[in-house]
């Protein structure tokens, strides 16, 4: 596959279970609606989504800093806020990279 900078929706998660699993349009839409929710309930919480093979989704805290404005020059305080970041798995980086070969014991590649 390569980069063609198509983004996938939500309408395209649904058409893919749809067409692999076997659900009807409705019920496969209300799976990924499902597996959606449960990500971000536990994402709100502060917990760690965790999908092997796949990746990590993890809600990290930044606390307070000044940041600059690039116009002006004016320093201005970015208040303290959470974000979410994701790591992906070393799987998913070597499928990414056309190396499709299965992991070995992870000691044999950069993180």
């Amino acid at each position: 596959m390569t980069g063609t900078g198509k983004t996938v929706t939500r309408v395209d998660l649904c058409e893919a279970v749809y067409q692999k699993v076997g659900l009807s349009r409705t019920e496969s839409s209300a799976f990924v609606e499902l597996v959606l929710k449960e990500i971000t309930d536990c994402l709100e919480k502060g917990e760690t989504v965790k999908l092997s093979s796949f990746g990590s989704f993890m809600v990290r805290s930044k606390g307070e800093r000044i940041g600059r404005n690039p116009k002006t020059g004016t320093e201005v305080p970015i208040s303290p806020r959470r974000v979410m970041v994701f790591k992906p798995s070393a799987i998913l980086k070597q499928r990414i990279n056309g190396n499709t070969a299965p992991a070995g014991n992870g000691k044999d590649h950069d993180d």
